[in-house]
């Protein structure tokens, strides 16, 4: 279940979103497809990885080995298309990737507990509001942006 469940959110999530242009659109894209797999009526549990990783993050062996490699596969992606919208001057070019995901992942796991466990419904909406106030930290004013060109 775990495999097929990391299969289709490649699919679902992973691939469309790298069809979008590198930087800030796949950035967006990444976190925005990522709410609707979380979403699903397909999902019934929500995230099997969220889920699963919650059940097994303390308990060694093959299965947290598989949703450990998953994660880091999934952290590397945000990562990357983080550094991405850096790299296309989107982004301040002092901003941490890393700390970027690292936030965008907390937003996820929190409108997750909102969303399935107290029934929160303004908790996509507070993920969207989150993901563009980190985004407003990180990006360039244009003002700056025009001065280094």
């Amino acid at each position: 279940m775990l495999d097929r469940g990391q299969q289709e959110f490649v699919k679902l999530v992973v691939n469309p979103a790298l069809a979008k242009p590198r930087g800030l659109p796949r950035l967006k894209a990444l976190f925005v497809k990522w709410f609707g797999w979380t979403e699903s009526a397909d999902l019934p549990g929500g995230c099997p990885m969220i889920g699963r990783a919650i059940e097994f993050d303390d308990q060694p062996g093959v299965v947290r080995d598989a949703l450990a490699t998953g994660q880091r596969a999934w952290i590397d992606t945000l990562t990357r298309a983080a550094r991405q919208a850096i790299e296309q001057g989107q982004l301040a070019p002092h901003s941490d990737p890393e700390q970027i995901c690292f936030e965008l992942f907390g937003i996820a796991l929190v409108v997750h507990h909102h969303r399935r466990l107290l029934g929160y419904e303004k908790a996509r909406a507070r993920a969207l509001a989150a993901f563009e106030a980190l985004i407003e930290r990180h990006t360039i004013s244009p003002k700056l942006r025009s001065a280094t060109r």
